[in-house]
């Protein structure tokens, strides 16, 4: 009986050093999910500007040996936080993210962040660079220098233009990335070539069809207008397209060096286009991401440069694209 005894408590103790263990690697396993594992929310998911930022995300996370899903509502012309939200929300109750990277380009999508941040996962934001303090909750944020690339492309068209005619300035959206792109460019217009006229911004919206009708009843109801700049990656399809309806010589420049843009570009179609770093802030949000997700500081603002490029320029962009599988 005692030598039974002995073997059977023997083996409870293996058997207990035996859960503690896998207990433990259990515990060690879930945590490098976490540090190796990013989540990227982005509503109007499908939209083609923001397929290059997911294709810039992807590719660094693969480098930096991360797992990583892209979620938001699956369009290219509909802006959708709260259709958003619960894709996320599954996404976090299957996997332990180390990260979020949320895109917020306006405040509707702040509270989100702040519940986020409130669970204890770091967020980054990218294309956006709110001021540090502004969103609670938010750990980083990286993108374009918003004024000084509305800045470069009242440059551009001013200097393109002669220091005199009319332009037509159209957003996608009323929104914090696009207003105050528009906002530099007025003042660096007014500054540099008082001479231009700037028509009162309309909204353009992001279906290319009803976009291009605006834009048409533009330059039909100002037949002054010699110049279009729009805040939108679609604005060089909208004013190239409306231009060629109307039968008007306008110099134009939009923004994101997708390939529709490049293409136009390179056809003569339009002037330029602002090159926001699209790419490289999926790029840049997702080696923030690893960092925060492995508990390293990093710094709040990580500004990149976006300069106005011509039909000159066109190759370096081209080739981020194919590089992308864009």
């Amino acid at each position: 009986m005692m030598k039974s005894y002995v073997i059977r408590r023997e083996l409870f103790r293996t058997m207990l050093v035996a859960a503690t263990i896998v207990a433990g690697l259990g515990a060690a396993g879930s945590s490098f999910a976490a540090e190796k594992s990013l989540l990227w929310v982005q509503p109007m998911r499908d939209h083609p500007v923001h397929r290059l930022m997911q294709a810039g995300f992807l590719a660094k996370c693969k480098e930096l040996g991360y797992t990583c899903e892209v979620v938001g509502n699956p369009s290219a012309t509909s802006y959708d936080v709260a259709a958003s939200i619960p894709l996320a929300e599954a996404a976090l109750s299957r996997t332990q993210f180390g990260a979020v990277a949320v895109y917020g380009p306006g405040p509707e999508i702040f509270p989100y962040i702040g519940k986020l941040g409130k669970e204890g996962l770091p967020v980054v934001t990218w294309h956006v660079l709110p001021p540090e303090g502004s969103v609670p909750g938010l750990k980083a944020a990286t993108g374009e220098d918003i004024k000084a690339a509305g800045a470069n492309a009242a440059d551009a068209m001013g200097e393109k233009m002669g220091g005199k005619g009319t332009i037509a300035l159209t957003q996608g959206s009323s929104n914090d990335t696009e207003n105050t792109m528009a906002e530099a460019f007025h003042n660096e217009m007014k500054a540099k070539y008082p001479e231009i006229k700037i028509l009162d911004t309309q909204m353009e919206g992001f279906e290319p069809s009803a976009a291009e009708s605006k834009a048409v009843g533009i330059l039909q109801a100002n037949a002054d207008v010699t110049g279009a700049f729009s805040t939108t990656g679609n604005g060089i399809q909208t004013w190239s397209g409306a231009a060629r309806k109307a039968g008007r010589e306008v110099v134009i420049i939009g923004m994101d060096y997708i390939r529709q843009n490049l293409d136009i570009i390179k056809a003569g179609g339009a002037y330029g286009i602002v090159a926001q770093p699209l790419y490289e802030e999926g790029a840049k949000t997702a080696e923030i991401g690893a960092a925060l997700a492995e508990g390293k500081t990093v710094p709040y603002m990580n500004p990149l440069p976006a300069k106005v490029i011509t039909a000159a320029d066109l190759d370096p962009y081209y080739k981020i694209l194919d590089d992308a599988g864009q």
